[in-house]
């Protein structure tokens, strides 16, 4: 078997991503590989071979949009809930490293300190994405991190409807 995560959006079409937490409708909803800041989400497109936005026709780009914004909510308030020292919501589309759509969503905290608050994630240390410390891998650990993500996009998604 090949590794998922040589083809996400492949692997989450196939039902053989882990990280998957619920299909939306322009995606589907994972939790981030490293969990540095608990929460960490990302959309990925469920269109194979779709690097950009503009590579999506306009309809299914606002789908999409609005699939980041149902995940960044469901973010807030999971994490808003467990953390008192949450602060915001950061999105971001970039596609710098990975060649395909996908957008992250960075739930930012009080305790990143004053060097890392007020700016992008990215600017964190590269060790916590290239040697992160083994209780931020996503695993078992982040179960009832995952189990609450889940519940509040069901309740949002449902709460659309």
């Amino acid at each position: 078997m090949t590794d998922w995560r040589r083809d996400r959006v492949g692997a989450a079409l196939r039902d053989e991503n882990p990280t998957v937490l619920r299909r939306l409708a322009a995606g589907f909803a994972v939790m981030g590989d490293v969990q540095f800041l608990p929460g960490y989400c990302v959309l990925i497109t469920d269109t194979p071979g779709v690097d950009r936005l503009t590579d999506l026709p306009r309809a299914r780009r606002l789908e999409f949009l609005a699939d980041m914004e149902l995940l960044g909510e469901a973010v807030q308030g999971v994490c808003a809930d467990r953390d008192p020292a949450f602060r915001r919501i950061n999105l971001e589309i970039q596609g710098n490293h990975d060649a395909f759509l996908h957008a992250h969503v960075w739930p930012r905290y009080e305790w990143e300190g004053p060097d890392h608050t007020w700016r992008p994630v990215a600017l964190h240390p590269i060790e916590r994405w290239r040697a992160p410390e083994p209780e931020t891998v996503l695993g078992p650990r982040h179960d009832a991190l995952r189990a609450e993500l889940v519940a509040e996009l069901d309740r949002l998604g449902s709460a659309e409807h």
